[in-house]
């Protein structure tokens, strides 16, 4: 199965897309990378951007994509930013008929991790192990978007018999 994680923004979009084989218990990455847009830019031109660039993701058929779930903001500037943002992706997921599952960093630092105050670097290096990876994933946004899909895969593969019978 090919998950699509997602860590919102309009500065910068982070994504990673994973191959996930449940009978075999193990993790790939496909591809990573990050959306970034220019402060310069309108926010529909920003929004536009991030909703192009996910066309060219759809070349490696995601299955499922696994999003940031926004639950608390300090800055309420930020929080509709990021929002504008999600808005797009849901929108494409919809168009795409890709289901979506939301997860909030505590779920995901507790899905990888373990541990809900787990530190961004920790993040990180259970990344790149899991997906046995040269380098740290960077920026942070992309490490967050393979770390959300990576929560994905155990969320599915704990609850949903079928998926044990898949890839």
């Amino acid at each position: 199965m090919r998950i699509l994680g997602i860590d919102p923004g309009t500065a910068t979009t982070g994504y990673g897309i994973i191959e996930a084989n449940f009978s075999k218990d193990s993790l790939r990455s496909v591809k990573f990378g990050a959306i970034k847009t220019s402060a310069s830019s309108t926010p529909q031109e920003r929004l536009y951007r991030i909703y192009k660039e996910l066309n060219k993701l759809k070349k490696y058929k995601p299955e499922v994509l696994a999003i940031e779930k926004l639950y608390f903001f300090k800055n309420k500037k930020t929080a509709i930013a990021v929002s504008q943002a999600k808005g797009v992706i849901l929108f494409w997921a919809g168009r795409n008929k890709i289901p979506v599952y939301e997860f909030t960093p505590l779920e995901v630092k507790m899905g990888i991790i373990g541990y809900g105050r787990a530190k961004k670097i920790q993040i990180q290096r259970m990344v790149k192990h899991l997906l046995k990876l040269e380098e740290l994933p960077k920026p942070d946004d992309v490490a967050d978007a393979l770390a959300i899909a990576i929560c994905c895969f155990y969320y599915l593969k704990n609850s949903c018999k079928r998926c044990e019978k898949r890839s």
